[in-house]
C-alpha cells in the first residue's frame, strides 16, 4: 500500500516552503547543486528538490539534514549546545507529564425513580 498524502494546515504549508526557501538559498550562495547536496545527507536530488519546493511529503529527518548540513538555524539558533539543552528541557519537561491522556468517562446515574 502507497503512502496516504495527507493536506497540510496554512501554517505547515507556509512553515515548509519558508524553509524549502531557505534551503535552497543556503545551497545556491554555496554554490552546491542539488546533486551535490543531495549527495551530502544521502538522498536522491529529487528529493532535495522536493524539500527547496516544501512538499510535505518529504520526511522532516531529511528536511533537518538538509537544514543542518547548509548551517540554517532551526528553533532559532544556530547552536548546537543550545540545541542540546533545548532538547534535555522538553525531555525533562515530558518526563512530568502523564504517558497517556484519555477522556473522562461519564458517570452512569443509576436509575432510582420508581
Amino acid at each position: 500500500m502507497g503512502r496516504v498524502r495527507v493536506s497540510p494546515r496554512r501554517g505547515a504549508a507556509d512553515a515548509a516552503a519558508v524553509l524549502g526557501q531557505q534551503i535552497k538559498a543556503a545551497r545556491v550562495a554555496r554554490p552546491w547543486t542539488a546533486t551535490e547536496l543531495a549527495a551530502r545527507i544521502g538522498v536522491d536530488r529529487r528529493t532535495v528538490a522536493a524539500i527547496e519546493a516544501g512538499d510535505p511529503a518529504v520526511s522532516i529527518g531529511n528536511v533537518f539534514n538538509a537544514a543542518d548540513v547548509l548551517g540554517i538555524a532551526l528553533f532559532g539558533t544556530e547552536d548546537r549546545a543550545e540545541l542540546a539543552r533545548l532538547r534535555r528541557e522538553g525531555r525533562d519537561r515530558l518526563a512530568l507529564l502523564p504517558t497517556r491522556v484519555s477522556k473522562p468517562r461519564s458517570k452512569i446515574e443509576p436509575d432510582d425513580d420508581f
